[in-house]
Parts: C-alpha cells; structure tokens; sequence
C-alpha cells in the first residue's frame, strides 16, 4: 500500500484534455525494503552484456523494456533516443534521436516497423531497418505505456483513458475507444494486448476491456476490482499491470483487486484469487507467477489457481513484473538487483546487479536470454547455464 501511495496521481478533468498531479509521499513514510539474505546459487548466471541506453525511463512513471524482434533489441529513452541493438553482442546497429521528445511509452516492434510513444501524446512510427522516421501522429494525451503492434493494426493507450487503432502504414487513426478516468489512480496504464481479432487492455477502474481490433467496438469487459473503501486511496482499483495472453487465456492482476484468468473469446471467468498488484505477471507451462503490492512473489497453478509456493524474501523491495526463463522466475527490484527464483518452490536460485536503479518494468526473454532494463537506462542480457 505504502508505495503505491508515492505514485498516486489525481486527475482533473480540464477544457481540452485532463491534467495529471503528482501527489509523493514522504520516504521515511514507506516501509524499508527487506534486507537480502546470502545462499549458495544452485545455477550460474552469465552476463552477455551490458550497456547504457540513454537516461531510460528516468522519473517519467514509464515502465519502460526492451522489444525483442529476431536478432535484433529496440530500445528507447525518455532524452529523446530511439536505438536498435544486436542482441547478441549489444551493439548499437542505429539510433534516431529528437531532443524535443521524451520518450515513456515502448517501443513496440514488428519485423519493420518501431513505435514509440512521448509524454507529449506523440506517436511515431520508425523503420525497423534503418530508424527513419516513416510517420508521426498526435493523440490526446501522454503515453507512459508501450503500444503493441500486430495482426495489421497498432494499439496505443494514452494516459486520458483513450485506447487509439492506428494504422501501421501511415499512423492515421482508424479507431478509438474511451473510458471514464478515475478522479484518483496509480500513475501508470498496463500496455494493450492483442490476439485473437482483439485488443486486450485494463483500465483505472479495475477493469478489463477486450474491443475488436477492426474497428475498436466493445465486445466484453469484466471487473478484477471494485475499489472498495472508506478512502479514495483505498477505493483505488487499477488494473495496470501487465496482461499476459496464452492458449486463449487471457491473466490480469489489480490493484485491491484479483488475479485472475479469463476465456479471452467471451470474456468468461475461469479462476480468480484475491491478491494485490500494480506489476503484472507471467506465465509459464504449468504455473502463473505474479508480484503482488508488497513485494510477495506468488505461483498459481495455470489451471486451476490453486496456491503453489509463495516467497517472501523480496517484501518492500519495489519488485518489477515477473519475467519466466527456462525453470526460473525472474524479477527485479528498487536497488537494481535481479532474483531468479526456482519454478518449483519458489526458493532463490541466483541473483545478479545490473546497477543501483530501480528494475521497474518486466524482463524480456528471447529463447534461453533474459534482457533487462533499470530506470536508468542501463540494459542487460543474461543467460543461465
């Protein structure tokens, strides 16, 4: 709860758009992180690489990641740069760079097009090839968010609660859908999801949203939260963590809310569990790991929901959205380490430090690599062996 309270944001409706408040707690008002403890690592953890992209998210609110296409990485930063790396090696293959922009909402990529959002609502759209700029649009309000691109459409949320269909071509906007804005919500907005002739998205209602990806019409919706309290901060009900769609299961968290799974055709429930969460989760072949508001790691079973393991190691440390790799479960925390943690039961396996910012957004896997980005720009891949 405590942290949540620093990223609270009141939003005020204003002619012409909605304007955003910053309301910080004090520090010594939020619980101290739980000191780590020492093991003996049961796998070796490799470092491929390492490298600075920029100042990454920097104090945007964005959980900014890495996109993973081929053998290529996509990168960007909220100074304005837009890169591809090798992913291999890590080296800068181009960069695009507008000191105007800043960056805090993806990239997304496909096979030639990159799409980034600015927290000035501007969306454009890069060569995937070379970086040059095929086209820009303007939407109505800041992107902290990534965009998904797939199936012929590009899907981008803006902060206002607007979620944009844009045309991958040429940027034009072919659709929007709107939903009202809480007067007060954690900064942030979980990133559209699209398959299936949908586009998935949770709203700061505690609300889930599936609209059709052809034109943005509303097929279904189901509430994860109700917001229930004396307060509005304990009415708060985002579902802005991120969503996870596999094998025709759609996996949402929220805040005060649930985790649950949901038949992504009709919307249909097929197991909830009352949990909190502002990061999102994964999933595996057999297991959901998510991490909740206070720093707990849990393990549902995929089918069922049933309880697996829970570790408690990590309370306070500001955990990053899980990330699976191979039989591990990755997160990262508030002093810029990484936890891999056993499949089974949830004991530490290894731990790595990539640097001493906060590990904010999810780890991003591309067969057996897991690359990871801090609040400071600073990327890394790392392989189990």
């Amino acid at each position: 709860m405590k942290r949540a309270l620093l990223a609270v944001v009141i939003v005020s409706a204003a002619l012409g758009g909605c304007n955003w408040i910053k309301g910080l707690g004090k520090k010594d008002n939020v619980e101290p992180p739980t000191a780590l403890v020492e093991f003996a690592p049961s796998v070796s953890v490799e470092t491929l690489w390492s490298a600075s992209i920029g100042k990454g998210a920097g104090k945007s609110g964005a959980r900014m990641h890495p996109a993973v296409v081929g053998d290529r990485l996509y990168v960007a930063s909220v100074d304005g740069a837009v890169q591809a790396l090798d992913a291999a090696n890590g080296r800068t293959l181009w960069s695009s760079r507008d000191k105007k922009l800043r960056w805090a909402g993806g990239p997304a990529a496909s096979d030639d097009l990159v799409v980034v959002g600015s927290l000035n609502g501007q969306v454009r759209g890069f060569s995937a090839a070379d970086g040059s700029e095929r086209w820009q649009t303007q939407l109505s309000s800041e992107i902290i968010c990534a965009p998904a691109i797939a199936d012929g459409v590009v899907a981008v949320r803006s902060q206002d609660g607007r979620l944009f269909g844009l045309d991958p071509a040429d940027g034009t906007q072919r659709w929007v859908y709107e939903q009202t804005v809480p007067v007060l919500s954690l900064r942030g907005s979980a990133s559209p999801l699209i398959g299936g002739g949908f586009v998935f998205d949770g709203y700061d209602s505690g609300r889930i949203v599936a609209v059709r990806q052809t034109d943005g019409a509303p097929a279904w919706s189901q509430v994860l939260s109700a917001g229930e309290g004396r307060t509005e901060v304990e009415r708060l009900a985002d579902a802005d963590g991120q969503l996870v769609l596999d094998n025709g299961q759609l996996f949402a968290t929220s805040y005060h809310g649930q985790i649950a799974s949901f038949y992504a055709d009709s919307g249909r429930p097929a197991w909830a569990r009352e949990l909190s969460s502002f990061a999102g989760l994964a999933v595996g072949a057999t297991a959901v790991v998510v991490s909740d508001a206070d720093g707990n790691v849990w393990a549902f079973d995929r089918q069922s929901g049933a309880n697996l393991w829970k570790q408690e190691g990590l309370l306070h440390r500001w955990l990053s959205p899980p990330a699976i790799v191979g039989n591990y479960a990755v997160v990262g925390d508030l002093e810029g380490y990484v936890h891999w943690l056993s499949l089974e039961d949830g004991s530490f396996s290894a731990r790595e430090r990539i640097g001493k910012k906060p590990i904010e957004s999810a780890p991003v896997v591309s067969g057996d690599t897991l690359y990871i980005e801090d609040a400071g720009g600073r990327i890394a891949a790392f392989r189990t062996q």
